[in-house]
């Protein structure tokens, strides 16, 4: 099924394949640069550390949609053992997860999603196999992010706790991102990452997992196909939401034609640094009560080769 005219129009306008040459492999990390980073840590006054990984666990955000996404499960694979080979009276424990790579917080590789047969920067979908994964455009190809970090809290700016308390399936307009900016006394620049609040995180830690997960009726607040656009001309290095789908849903068409549009323009197209699953909470209540959404931002996704998104555990400095 092709994209509905308008967002193939959309597509081309924003795209930037070819911007930074033709074997590309950073999109819009490229933006990261020495500029942003100091912008970054010109915004920390006392230096308060807050992370915005939620707990990777067993019980965790994955409640089985889509299908073979998996919470972590660790086995301890050796328990308090004393190594022959070693002196002394050393004894250690060893553990394995086995995990989805998105199943908590999280980065998206460019080679995440594609469509027409292509991934970012026309790499074909033929680079990603079964048995290596992604052979071009894998998660190490992700760039270590220390920017300046904006929180948007649309939510707080709608006067609201959670965006579903207007609606379900609330699409964030460029409207709603101007007046969240404007809450935040803040102005984007190009290498910024913006931090997307819409306050579904709260159901996760309230013990409400599918509705955090999956939404109610299916229906969960997010980024629409409108907010595209400002992202580009904004020239953002990423964007990160406290979602579990990134965008608004279910799409806006009867047949489904637009879905998942907002995920494949911005990382097939754009090449937008681009996660879900962040835990903005703390960070919400700490930027509200300073009176600005301006921290430093430091993630670095794992370098896990050929992998489609990376686990990530990101730290706002205050």
């Amino acid at each position: 099924m092709p994209l509905p005219d308008e967002i193939a129009t959309l597509a081309a306008e924003v795209s930037n394949w070819g911007r930074w040459g033709d074997d590309d492999e950073l999109g819009c990390g490229n933006l990261l640069s020495a500029e942003s980073t100091r912008r970054g840590t010109a915004a920390v006054r006392d230096g308060r550390r807050i992370s915005l990984a939620a707990d990777l666990k067993a019980d965790g955000i994955q409640v089985g949609q889509p299908a073979r996404r998996y919470n972590p499960i660790l086995t301890v694979t050796s328990l308090n053992e004393r190594d022959k080979y070693a002196p002394g009276i050393w004894e250690g424990t060893d553990d394995l997860v086995t995990m989805s790579t998105c199943a908590g917080t999280h980065v998206d590789a460019l080679s995440h999603v594609s469509y027409d047969g292509f991934l970012y920067n026309g790499v074909p979908t033929s680079a990603v196999t079964a048995q290596y994964g992604a052979s071009k455009l894998g998660a190490e190809k992700l760039p270590p992010i220390v920017t300046r970090g904006l929180l948007l809290d649309v939510a707080r700016a709608k006067g609201v706790d959670s965006l579903d308390e207007i609606s379900p399936g609330y699409a964030i307009t460029a409207e709603d991102l101007d007046a969240a900016a404007e809450l935040a006394r803040v102005t984007p620049a190009p290498g910024d990452v913006i931090l997307v609040r819409t306050g579904q995180m709260r159901h996760y830690h309230a013990g409400d997992r599918q509705r955090y997960t999956v939404g109610t009726d299916f229906s969960q607040p997010g980024l629409s196909v409108h907010t595209i656009g400002w992202i580009h001309r904004h020239d953002l290095a990423g964007a990160f939401v406290d979602t579990y789908a990134y965008e608004a849903f279910p799409p806006t068409r009867a047949d489904w034609s637009d879905c998942l549009a907002v995920h494949l323009l911005q990382i097939r197209d754009m090449g937008l640094l681009q996660g879900q699953n962040w835990d903005l909470e703390e960070l919400a209540d700490a930027c509200a009560d300073r009176g600005s959404g301006e921290v430093l931002l430091v993630a670095a996704p794992e370098p896990l080769v050929g992998a489609t998104s990376a686990p990530v555990a990101p730290v706002a400095v205050l």
